[in-house]
């Protein structure tokens, strides 16, 4: 019964960090014409870092771990760095369709790294129903992969390094606490993002309005970088790994609500098997915990 509880919490959860992180890449979408990306990206983590202090102040806990956690803390942040520096470089020399479906793989890496390292069980249900959304996917990103091959190479990485990173959000389940992670990886990413700003010397004087997107940017990251830490904690990484496709819903309903874009038949298709995938996946599974 617990576990069936967590299941269905950590469900809920993923699905509040896809909407989390899609609501960020809007955001960041309405100011990029003002605000330069690494700019966005400082603060964005500044945000995530000054929650992350707050709770783990709350909760007593040592903001950047202690010196046996450091290994996998570090992985952690550097592996989510790694794909956060792979996706926007891949962004700059790759069509968007291109590196969004290329970056979408980092399911599939989850489940292979789940079942090699934390030896969780992956059935052939989940890898078929995998597919199925991958599938979906494909038809809303509707990619053409005539883009350059680095920064196809690129966007594959950043899948790769994604999984990693998300392994090690569920291998440090009971081992750190969540918001020691979040304030470890905000602070790297923090210190990566700052130390570009000074080398390059990019940074712009905000207006009021870029203030308030700003704040939105790092507000919306929060809370995709906190439910999807608890998510990886209630939750096998196996299973739950597929709602990272239901960001692609998200973020058609608030690019037709915000930006008036037009969502094709392909898309609504694709959004049909997006969360048949995921049914399949988590439907039978819950079906079978309770019988």
């Amino acid at each position: 019964m617990q576990q069936e509880y967590h299941l269905r919490l950590g469900i809920l959860v993923m699905v509040l960090s896809s909407f989390g992180f899609s609501a960020m890449q809007l955001t960041v979408a309405l100011s990029r014409s003002t605000i330069p990306l690494m700019q966005q990206v400082f603060f964005r983590n500044v945000i995530c870092l000054l929650i992350g202090l707050i709770f783990c102040r709350i909760r007593r806990v040592p903001c950047l771990g202690t010196a046996k956690q450091q290994s996998y803390l570090f992985g952690r942040s550097l592996s989510g760095m790694l794909g956060v520096i792979c996706l926007f470089a891949a962004s700059a020399g790759a069509r968007q369709a291109d590196v969004s479906i290329l970056s979408k793989l980092n399911p599939f890496f989850v489940a292979l790294f789940a079942a090699v390292f934390l030896h969780e069980q992956v059935t052939r249900r989940q890898v078929s129903a995998l597919f199925l959304a991958f599938a979906g996917a494909f038809l809303v990103c509707n990619p053409t992969m005539n883009s350059n091959p680095g920064p196809l190479g690129l966007a594959l990485l950043n899948a790769f390094f994604s999984g990693i990173a998300y392994i090690l959000l569920s291998y440090m389940n009971g081992r750190a606490d969540p918001f020691t992670i979040i304030s470890h990886f905000s602070l790297v990413s923090c210190t990566s993002a700052g130390i570009w700003l000074l080398l390059t010397n990019s940074m712009v004087r905000p207006s009021s309005r870029d203030w308030l997107m700003l704040l939105l940017i790092g507000l919306f990251s929060a809370l995709g970088q906190v439910c999807i830490t608890f998510a990886y904690r209630l939750a096998p990484a196996s299973q739950i790994s597929i709602l990272d496709y239901t960001g692609i819903l998200f973020s058609l309903l608030l690019g037709w609500f915000f930006l008036g874009e037009s969502v094709p038949a392909t898309s609504l298709a694709g959004a049909v098997l997006v969360i048949l995938g995921a049914w399949v996946s988590l439907g039978t599974r819950h079906n079978r915990q309770r019988t």
